[in-house]
């Protein structure tokens, strides 16, 4: 079954998919781009940008960025806005790190990032590896915070 790999979660172990998106500047940014040249690589999908929840998630990585740099990691967030809203959210909010836009959804598809209720794009954060692996993932909704803090111990515990 061909098509099972786009529908399968990626989890612990596994190699996390390449992908190429636009970012909140417009450039094409491809996800193998940031494979070693850190220890680690925070991919945080959210639903939607300047709404409550995705506000306070984004800021949560905001103002734990420095710490993540600390320990060499990149963030990255995805989510389907448009690269335009992207510039507005980034620079409203100060975030300092690459949002890309998943318009048509098909990376969140291709890593099996589930929707709530069946409606609302879900929340998870995947810690990678240098070489593309895996380490971590945290799914939680309405747990926003939680969601850098759950990156920073697992930073803490791979070593």
């Amino acid at each position: 079954m061909g098509s099972q790999q786009t529908k399968a979660k990626v989890g612990l172990g596994d190699v996390a998919p390449d992908f190429t998106l636009l970012s909140q500047s417009g450039e094409r940014v491809s996800f193998r781009d940031f494979l070693g040249k850190k220890r680690a690589l925070i991919l945080f999908f959210y639903p939607k940008d300047d709404s409550s929840g995705c506000t306070k998630e984004a800021c949560s990585f905001r103002d734990g960025y420095e710490q993540l740099e600390e320990l060499e990691a990149e963030v990255i967030g995805v989510s389907s806005d448009s690269v335009r809203s992207h510039q507005r959210f980034a620079q409203k909010y100060g975030l300092p790190f690459v949002l890309l836009s998943d318009e048509g959804g098909e990376v969140r598809k291709l890593y099996g990032v589930p929707n709530t209720l069946g409606l609302f794009p879900g929340r998870v954060t995947y810690v990678i590896d240098e070489e593309g692996v895996v380490k971590y993932v945290f799914s939680s909704q309405l747990h926003v915070t939680r969601h850098v803090e759950q990156a920073l111990k697992a930073l803490e515990s791979i070593g």
